[in-house]
């Protein structure tokens, strides 16, 4: 791939972003990023322009869009899980406001291409069905309803010509060394010998390894069969939650967890905790929610995606698993004691 070819890239200092850049750079590309955050030094490959602004600033997106062949959108307010009034209105200002920022900008530049990183938050409750492209989304957080209101501003994007400009990638589960939220606290855990699971652990799970999503996203921002086209991305299976458990426990060089506590008395107490805590004016480190997410089935088929741009996971569970517990260890050059 000629280096003539330049992708802008938004948000590409949160979690997954430099391993996009990192990805786009290895295959040839120019890359450009737009970050509200500079990047720590050494973050990304020489050669990487980078580019400090707001994607709810319009200026600046049309500023940046200059001379851009394509444009992977990153940039988002991600989940939360107490979200008050004025955050409401901070989701419809970053993820729709800003995606409008960004689509339009793209479209009077002439860009040939936008990639929008969505979620499969946006089906909500799968109700225990293997979700695929025809589900129907059903979103029960604001983040998952404004992520599909940006779906819905990339897809309609077209250009000069009356072509579709718009690729929507519904991402499973993103794990990997920089990754935040659940699974990391679930690695500390069970490093920690502090972790009891709940349940049967046959709950099923929908991953990807966050190297594996630098690869699908540049194999699909110039494949002509993703223009207008919405996907599904995963590793290609579905995990028991006893299977991620046992993975990262391999990872880790530790056994897995031989005792498990029964869900409802558990979740009973949790609620009970947590009224408590709420009451004395408080937050409860652990609440319903995290128990409903932990027990929570999520199948997502991803065949259509593999099937239609020819990806292919290089990473199954045990090895992402492996190679991202080998990173955590190694965060600035030197061991972490917890893991």
């Amino acid at each position: 791939m000629s280096r003539s070819l330049r992708i802008l890239i938004t948000g590409a200092t949160g979690a997954v972003g430099p391993v996009v850049v990192q990805a786009f750079h290895d295959a040839g590309y120019a890359v450009r990023t737009l970050s509200l955050d500079q990047p720590p030094a050494g973050i990304w490959p020489d050669g990487v322009k980078t580019v400090t602004g707001d994607i709810t600033d319009a200026s600046v997106v049309r500023e940046v869009m200059d001379g851009v062949d394509a444009v992977i959108h990153m940039a988002a307010l991600l989940h939360m899980v107490h979200v008050s009034p004025e955050i409401l209105e901070k989701y419809k200002k970053i993820n729709v406001g800003g995606t409008s920022n960004v689509v339009n900008a793209a479209v009077e530049a002439g860009v040939k291409r936008i990639v929008l990183f969505s979620t499969i938050a946006v089906y909500g409750p799968s109700g225990g069905q293997i979700l695929t492209e025809d589900s129907t989304p059903c979103p029960d957080t604001l983040y998952a309803q404004t992520k599909l209101a940006a779906e819905q501003i990339v897809l309609n994007a077209s250009g000069a010509d009356g072509q579709p400009l718009g690729t929507v990638l519904r991402f499973a589960a993103i794990y990997g060394s920089r990754i935040k939220g659940n699974y990391e606290r679930l690695t500390h855990a069970l490093a920690n010998h502090r972790f009891i699971p709940i349940g049967n652990g046959l709950n099923r799970r929908t991953l990807i390894y966050d190297k594996d999503v630098g690869r699908a996203v540049v194999q699909a921002v110039f494949h002509p069969e993703a223009a207008g086209r919405l996907f599904n991305v995963t590793d290609g299976g579905f995990h028991t939650l006893n299977a991620i458990i046992e993975a990262i426990c391999s990872g880790l060089g530790r056994r897995s967890p031989r005792l498990s506590l029964p869900v409802e008395p558990i979740r009973t107490l949790v609620r009970f905790m947590e009224s408590g805590i709420r009451t004395a004016g408080f937050r409860s480190p652990v609440t319903a929610e995290m128990m409903d997410k932990y027990t929570e089935d999520i199948a997502l088929d991803g065949s259509l995606f593999q099937k239609k741009i020819g990806f292919m996971p290089q990473y199954d569970l045990k090895a992402g698993w492996k190679e991202t517990i080998l990173e955590m260890r190694q965060v600035g050059g030197r061991q972490q004691t917890d893991l």
